[in-house]
């Protein structure tokens, strides 16, 4: 099963992308297969994944829009 961490800073601190990384490592068995950060100013997010059912490398997240814009 995958895994999600997040962290969202009400008075609009930043949100360093090495404190989602340890949110993230704290649970490698919600998924092994690969993780991700993504960080935005004030809201961070983290993602484990466990690949069951797409084994390749483009199911990996965060995904991202065709222009690069967003991930």
């Amino acid at each position: 099963m995958c895994g999600i961490a997040g962290i969202f800073n009400k008075d609009k601190s930043t949100v360093e992308s090495s404190s989602i990384k340890r949110m993230t490592d704290a649970m490698p068995h919600r998924g092994p297969d690969a993780d991700g950060v993504f960080c935005n100013g004030n809201v961070g997010l983290g993602h484990r994944r466990l690949s069951i059912i797409d084994l390749s490398v483009e199911a990996n997240q965060p995904f991202s829009d065709t222009a690069g814009r967003y991930k």
